[in-house]
């Protein structure tokens, strides 16, 4: 692996995100902020006359439709353009505009709702049936009425609009904290090689066969957040308070339930998923030892967790990556790996490689009338192939969503049906990559590792952080302070019970864990979709594998679906249930399967 990261001018352009695309530069990005300006002048127009009739209201929603489009690639250009180099200053103060106004932009449409609700649902039922640019929007209408109760006056309305910019300083805070300002000391191996340690670089060192590297870079990552754990503690709990606050304004039993009745999604959900998590304990308790085993260790730490397994490693560069990710999706059709090909290889939806200033982690993003950008830091094996199959099932449901879904506003989907489509992905890539190596152990142990890596994540570190969001949001709204000691302790309890008697714990170190999640708690108990995810795309993979092309077809309706339905309901187009715990059961049950099959590999291995 490269010792040193780039900068963000030395990358190859081919291994760049098209931002021209979107604008042609920086001129044009201004000249669409005028715009966007000019139309939420007209747009307020409106104000007041909704009532007036079914073609009032269509106008009114032809205007915000052009609005929100307008405003979604002001954000896209800006924020894409920021995460890339967190360090630039100009980039920074662009992405900060753009958050300013998109609160602005809600603040000034927060009157709508409230005179849609005012005029009664059995008058927009009439209008709808009497004006066809109404019609598209009956769901709309009754999501609007099931969410009648929590939606506040026009006034209101528009405060919460208007405080949504301030209140994201304290993620923002945190966001800079870790992309920029961390000062992370070199991390050393077992020559004396320095290597450093970034956002974009930690994932690959901590998978170093080297394990002088890997404990080096680990203490190095995890102590410099301690260093800064009492500003990271002080920003999550403003993030705890703000979703408390916005809970009881809305009208929400607590914070946990404004997430859930918010995206239609019932509080068994939740709740089923960490019962049979905490039930299968046992399961994760077998894989660290026979990890342990597996690397012939006396004691496993943190930061063995993530070591190479396989003795003969594979590598994989981008190019190849891709045509195995399009090997695995085959089912799915030609348009689907056309599109997912193209994507990757020449209109540069991906932006590939790590470079100094990069924030961590992958995403995709994008919106109605862009690519769906994709940003990642690859690393030419296993684990890179696999992440970048994850974000591609979110950029081709996006693409799939953003192209069938004419209104904008069903041109979204929540992170509920998001995180089903991205794991999919993995799972179908997988499954055949353990058909074209089955006659390799070595790859096969390989192949189970990464999987176990994506187990880890979203099957183990996910449910135990949303245990941890689930009891700071209740120690706030029973009046009880959060500091950082607390939460450090909270959290390294959880995982403590996740680890059993097998993983040697640094409690420290590893209760800071979720200090180095600055996004994903900030989004009121967005973590627990990453393992509902992950147990819906089991169920629909192994669906797709065996019931031939009316089961992909049913697939491909449901990322057609986009917002057009409720959650669950899309799911169900689908084929999986993700009301009933069977999913998240039968998911257990794979991975089950994967440790069993590891600790066999390696005893034959080891004979």
């Amino acid at each position: 692996m490269s010792q040193k990261l780039l900068e963000r001018h030395e990358l190859p352009k081919n291994y760049t995100w098209d931002l021209e695309s979107v604008f042609p530069d920086v001129a044009a990005w201004e000249a669409a902020i005028g715009t966007h300006q000019s139309q939420l002048k007209e747009v307020v127009q409106f104000k007041g006359r909704l009532g007036e009739g079914a073609a009032v209201l269509a106008d009114y929603f032809g205007q915000a439709e052009q609005i929100y489009a307008v405003m979604g690639k002001i954000y896209v250009y800006a924020s894409l353009g920021y995460s890339t180099n967190t360090a630039d200053q100009e980039a920074a103060g662009r992405n900060d505009r753009a958050r300013s106004l998109f609160g602005q932009t809600m603040a000034m449409l927060s009157f709508a709702e409230p005179e849609m609700i005012a005029l009664g649902f059995e008058t927009l039922g009439e209008w709808q049936a009497t004006e066809p640019r109404l019609a598209p929007y009956a769901h709309y209408f009754d999501r609007l009425e099931k969410q009648a109760a929590h939606i506040r006056s026009a006034e209101v309305e528009q405060v919460l609009g208007m405080v949504s910019d301030p209140f994201g300083t304290a993620s923002a805070t945190h966001a800079i904290l870790a992309n920029t300002d961390l000062p992370f000391p070199t991390a050393v191996d077992s020559a004396g090689n320095e290597y450093d340690v970034a956002q974009s670089s930690i994932r690959a060192l901590m998978g170093d066969a080297d394990r002088t590297l890997r404990q080096s870079a680990y203490e190095s990552y995890a102590d410099t957040h301690l260093t800064f754990k009492n500003t990271m503690a002080n920003a999550l709990a403003a993030g705890v308070k703000q979703d408390v606050f916005i809970s009881r304004v809305r009208g929400y039993k607590n914070s946990l339930d404004a997430a859930l009745t918010s995206n239609f999604i019932p509080p068994e959900v939740f709740h089923n998923l960490i019962d049979t998590y905490k039930k299968n304990l046992p399961t994760w308790h077998k894989y660290w030892r026979v990890r342990r085993e597996a690397l012939g260790c006396d004691t496993l730490h943190e930061y063995d967790l993530k070591a190479p397994l396989s003795r003969d490693v594979p590598e994989v560069d981008y190019d190849t990556a891709v045509e195995w990710i399009a090997a695995g999706m085959a089912p799915l059709g030609d348009e689907y790996v056309t599109a997912l090909k193209n994507g990757c290889l020449t209109e540069r939806w991906v932006d590939v490689l790590p470079n100094k200033g990069k924030r961590m982690g992958a995403f995709s993003s994008g919106v109605k009338g862009t690519h769906p950008f994709i940003m990642m830091s690859y690393t030419p094996d296993l684990f890179g192939l696999s992440t970048l199959a994850h974000e591609l099932g979110h950029s081709l449901h996006s693409y799939y969503t953003r192209r069938t879904q004419e209104q904008f506003v069903y041109s979204r989907y929540g992170m509920f049906v998001a995180e089903v489509a991205s794991n999919f992905n993995q799972a179908m890539v997988r499954d055949y990559l353990f058909q074209q190596f089955a006659a390799q152990p070595e790859y096969q142990i390989a192949l189970i590792e990464e999987a176990m890596a994506n187990f880890q994540r979203y099957f183990f570190i996910m449910p135990t952080l949303a245990r941890f969001e689930l009891e700071i949001h209740e120690r706030v709204e029973r009046g009880q302070a959060l500091n950082a000691d607390s939460l450090i302790n909270l959290l390294a309890d959880l995982f403590a019970e996740g680890y059993g008697d097998e993983v040697v714990m640094d409690k420290e170190r590893i209760g800071i864990t979720w200090a180095e999640f600055h996004t994903h708690l900030y989004a009121n108990f967005y973590v627990y979709q990453y393992a509902t995810g992950i147990s819906g795309a089991h169920a629909l993979a192994q669906r797709v594998r065996d019931g031939g092309p009316e089961a992909a077809d049913a697939y491909l309706s449901f990322l057609k679906a986009g917002g057009s339905l409720y959650p669950l309901d899309a799911l169900k187009l689908a084929g999986v249930d993700l009301a009933s715990p069977e999913p998240v059961e039968t998911t257990f049950a794979v991975l089950a399967g994967l440790v069993d099959r590891l600790e066999g590999l390696v005893a034959q291995r080891d004979q």
